[in-house]
C-alpha cells in the first residue's frame, strides 16, 4: 500500500465509481475500493463516512451554495429572484468537467432504491433549508414553502436533464430554460 498520495479523497472516488458501474453497487465493498485504490480501508474512512457517501460527498458545500446567496440578498429582494440567485450559484457547482461523473453516480443512484432514497433525502433537505432561510428573510408563507420547492424542483429537472446523455449546454443555461417554463407557467403569454 502507498503511505500517502495527493488526491487520494478524487481517486477513491474515480475507482469506486468505476467499481460501482462494474459490479454493481451492492457487490462492490469498501476492502475492494480501497485495495482498486492502493490504499487502506482505514484510509478510506478517514475520507468517507461509509460506502454511500462516495457518492454523495460534498453535499454540504453544495447546501451552502444553494442558500448562501439568498441569505446574503439584500433585505427587499423579491422571492423569485432568491430562486434564480440560488440556481445561479449551484451552476458552479456543476461545470462542464463533471458531467460524465454526475451522470456515471446518478446511473448507479438510479440502480439502487437505497441510494435513490438517500438522494430523495438530500433534496428535501435541500427545500427545508431553503424554505428555512426564506422564512428568516420574512417571506411569508405558504409563499416561502412554494418557493423553496420551486427552487428545488427546478434544480432537480435541470440537473435531469444536463446528464441526459444527448445534452451538452451548461448547467446554467438549463436552469434559466427551466425557470423560464415556471414563469410562463405562473405568468402564461396571453
Amino acid at each position: 500500500m502507498v503511505r500517502w498520495q495527493p488526491g487520494t479523497r478524487a481517486r477513491l472516488q474515480a475507482v469506486a465509481l468505476q467499481l460501482f458501474a462494474e459490479q454493481g453497487y451492492d457487490r462492490t465493498t469498501v476492502a475492494e475500493i480501497a485495495a482498486a485504490a492502493e490504499v487502506t480501508e482505514r484510509t478510506f474512512f478517514r475520507h468517507f463516512a461509509d460506502k454511500p457517501e462516495v457518492l454523495f460527498a460534498g453535499q454540504d458545500g453544495f447546501l451552502a451554495m444553494f442558500v448562501d446567496p439568498v441569505t446574503a440578498a439584500p433585505q427587499g429582494t423579491a422571492p423569485f429572484e432568491l430562486i434564480r440567485l440560488a440556481l445561479d450559484a449551484s451552476a458552479d457547482f456543476f461545470p462542464e468537467d463533471r458531467r460524465g461523473w454526475s451522470r456515471a453516480r446518478q446511473h448507479v443512484i438510479d440502480a439502487n432504491a437505497a441510494l435513490g432514497e438517500r438522494e430523495l433525502g438530500k433534496l428535501a433537505t435541500l427545500k427545508a433549508r431553503l424554505g428555512e432561510v426564506l422564512r428568516e428573510r420574512a417571506v411569508p408563507e405558504p409563499i416561502a414553502t412554494m418557493a423553496a420547492e420551486a427552487a428545488v424542483t427546478v434544480f432537480h429537472l435541470s440537473f435531469a436533464q444536463w446528464i441526459a446523455p444527448d445534452e451538452d449546454r451548461p448547467f446554467a443555461a438549463i436552469a434559466h430554460e427551466r425557470l423560464d417554463a415556471l414563469t410562463s407557467l405562473v405568468h402564461p403569454a396571453r
